[in-house]
Formats: C-alpha cells, structure tokens, sequence
C-alpha cells in the first residue's frame, strides 16, 4: 500500500495525504454482510451525553466481520479485498466451498484467489486459523482470542502483529504489539500473519474537516473556559491549573487516579506490562 499526496492548492492540502488503495478490489460491500449503524453521538440510553466529542461524521454501514474463524475445516477463496469505513485495517470476502460468505481481517500477502481455512490443525499460511497450540513458537499472528470460542480481540489494528514466544502448563505466552507480555489458553484461535494496510499510521489528516468526516468533534481545553464552565477556568492571562491535581469539568480527578475498585481477572495472566523493561 502506497501513500499519495496532494498538491499544495490551500495550506489544508500542503501537507495531507491518503491511501492509494491499490490493494482494494472491489468497491461496493457484499449486501448480506453488511448491517445498520446508529449514530448515537456519544449518547446512552437516556439521551444524556456520556462520552464527549462525538457526532456528525459520514455515514456508513457496519461490516458484519468473523472474529471467531469458527467455520472449521471448510476452505474458502478470497473473492476481494475491501475498504472498511469502522476499522484501520481492510477487510478481506471469503467465498467458501459450501456457498458461504464471510469478511475476515485482511494480513498482509493475502491476495484474491488465494485459499484460506480455519482448522485444529491445517498449513502455517497467511490467513489460516488455528489454535494455539498448533502454531509454531515464533509465528507472527493476529486476531487472538483471550477465552476460547469469544471470537478474537486482540490484535486487530491496520500493521499490527503479535509473537508466540512459548508455549507451557496449558497456557501460551505472546508477545502484544505494546510489549506487553501475556498468557493465553493454548486452545484459543489466532490467526496467520500481520495485519493489512501498514501505511495507514504514516497518513496524514492535513485539515480538521478530515477529522470531523470521521464523527469526531472539537475538543477545548478548560483552561480556556470561563470559570462557570470549568474548574480550570478563570483567571487573568495565562493561568496555572491552580489546585492540587487536574480535574474533569465536573471536579472529579482527571489524571492519574486509580478508579479500579477489584482485582481483574486477567491480571495474572500478564507477565510483563507494556513498557516495563
């Protein structure tokens, strides 16, 4: 995937650029596998604002995707490479052997009319699905599952890949892309491979109105505000926070503070945390 740039027509355009999307083959979404999607504007269910900056945006469809690469033991053709608006990665449409059709998350070297399965125990190839336990110690792998039969949740972004580096006591240790090292069930499902469209991160937005297409509104600073807005706001000139720690605008701490009331489950299961060295 190639990065295209513009030429400098506004100060917008001087230094924005985009995807060529030259490894998208089909434009249109297959209609069976597609779904409504509300926009909710970081709304809850009483209409109360409960995640900030968000609304508007373009409009789209969600991509019904196989996380759980549950169709065991039937092969299946990519049919095309597409464009998902929900996601930084593409995706990939799999015409299987018995007439079903499913996306999965495009890796990097899958290609149209390449085959592809998902099996206990099936070829270490670009795309295919296996358990843990039947993958290699030093395999690149994406799409992992953290309980078995959940569907993968780990590893699903635009040039993103995990490592299996051991596998022990029923459980496997993987490398995450933050660093992170983590136990995993040897029976859990990943997938082959690094995930597509590895330019995705050296994209540059160029203006706010890109930004605004994706649904995201402005975000203001409270120490701009006016005291009756926020905590942080007020005073003459430029103005330190002026209060023992950084507050949201309703005076809870901002920064820092500790808001896990229990142990977490999935705690022992982290070796070492992302940049702990």
């Amino acid at each position: 995937m190639a990065i295209k740039f513009y030429k400098p027509t506004s100060p917008a355009r001087r230094f924005m650029s985009g995807l060529t999307f030259s490894e998208v083959t089909k434009k249109s979404p297959e209609k069976g596998l597609t779904e409504y999607l509300k926009k909710n504007a970081g709304r809850n269910a009483q209409g109360k604002i409960t995640v900030r900056h968000q609304g508007g945006g373009n409009k789209r469809k969600y991509r019904v995707i196989d996380f759980k690469r549950d169709k065991l033991d039937v092969p299946g053709k990519v049919a095309a490479i597409e464009y998902d608006p929900n996601r930084s990665a593409f995706i990939a449409l799999i015409n299987y052997k018995d007439g079903e059709k499913r996306y999965i998350l495009a890796p990097i070297g899958l290609n149209v009319g390449d085959t592809i399965i998902s099996a206990d125990s099936a070829d270490i190839v670009v795309g295919n699905a296996l358990p843990l336990n039947s993958i290699p110690v030093g395999t690149l792998i994406h799409n992992l599952e953290l309980k078995p039969g959940r569907g993968g949740q780990l590893v699903r972004s635009a040039g993103m890949s995990a490592q299996l580096m051991a596998k022990e006591n029923g459980y496997a240790t993987v490398r995450l892309p933050s660093g992170e090292m983590r136990r995993l069930p040897l029976n859990a499902r990943a997938t082959i491979g690094t995930v597509g469209n590895t330019d995705h991160e050296n994209v540059r937005l160029g203006k706010a109105g890109r930004v605004r297409h994706m649904g995201i509104r402005p975000t203001v600073r409270g120490v701009v505000m006016n005291p009756n807005d926020h905590p942080h706001g007020g005073g003459e000139g430029k103005s330190p926070v002026g209060m023992p720690a950084p507050v949201t605008p309703w005076g809870k701490p901002a920064l820092g503070l500790k808001t896990r009331k229990h142990k977490k489950y999935s705690n022992k299961m982290i070796i070492k945390r992302a940049g702990n060295k």
